[in-house]
């Protein structure tokens, strides 16, 4: 990472998946996403999320003073450096509840630490991820066969990334899902997933 963001010699895409299945749909997903982006020249770097131990926000806001996350010490400090380092982003959730899954809300939440506010009431904010060319896409996974089925769960992953200096430039939902690699007898589905991938990279 230079001083201005992320090195952008090598387009590298961190994608990241948030199910506790290993080897499930998310996880299959996400590697199709990342085989998308290399091919079309973008090397990528798998995370999955259930092999992170990481606490929720406490809201304790030792970050305003910081910059960084210091009242907790866990998964999320591997983390964060890669984040960093990288100018991609994608991020792939089972819908839990209309919802991403705890695991990804929680990762999301950690990411707080890198807003900078003023002392203002209404305090006002800046994202120090923002201006250097970040892109990202975002995919749910669901059981359910129709898309209000997943809620709010791509809106949850869209207006965090958006507000932290992301340009989401794709997304996918994967519908009729349940069982464990299911979606392996889904091309078109896998389709979706590795076209993502190629736009991230393209984007980069």
């Amino acid at each position: 990472m230079t001083a201005d963001g992320p090195d952008h010699g090598i387009a590298r895409i961190l994608g990241i998946e948030a199910s506790p299945r290993k080897r499930g749909n998310s996880h299959m997903l996400l590697q199709a996403v990342l085989d998308g982006a290399r091919g079309n020249g973008a090397d990528g770097q798998a995370v999955h999320l259930r092999e992170y131990r990481y606490e929720p926000c406490l809201g304790c806001e030792a970050c305003r003073k910081a910059g960084v996350c210091t009242g907790l010490q866990d998964g999320m400090t591997l983390l964060y450096p890669k984040i960093e380092q990288c100018s991609g982003l994608a991020l792939v959730s089972p819908v839990h509840q209309y919802n991403i899954s705890a695991r990804m809300k929680a990762f999301l939440d950690r990411l707080y630490c890198y807003y900078d506010f003023t002392n203002t009431r209404p305090r006002g904010w800046s994202s120090r991820l923002a201006g250097q060319g970040r892109k990202a896409v975002i995919g749910v996974v669901a059981e359910q066969a129709e898309k209000k089925d997943t809620g709010v769960a791509l809106e949850a992953m869209r207006l965090p990334l958006a507000a932290l200096g992301y340009d989401i430039v794709g997304e996918f939902i994967a519908l009729g899902l349940f069982d464990l690699g299911r979606v392996a007898q889904h091309e078109d589905i896998l389709a979706q997933a590795r076209e993502a991938g190629k736009q991230l990279a393209g984007a980069l």
